[in-house]
């Protein structure tokens, strides 16, 4: 189970010629009671979201 206040990230993966397409959709956050709130920046055109544990920021200088 999802810790409660914990981040998630949220992609609409689209398959293209080269591969998988990963696009960033939003974010979703874990509930006290393990249900998520999810909040989209965009909408994916098959209807369909992968949700996942969101990666630490790296340094890009």
């Amino acid at each position: 189970m999802l810790m409660a206040g914990k981040r998630l990230a949220v992609f609409s993966i689209r398959e293209g010629k080269g591969g998988s397409i990963w696009v960033r959709a939003g974010s979703a956050f874990v509930n006290k009671d393990g249900s998520l709130n999810v909040l989209l920046d965009v909408l994916p055109l098959d209807g369909k979201l992968h949700v996942r544990e969101a990666a630490e920021k790296r340094d890009t200088a």
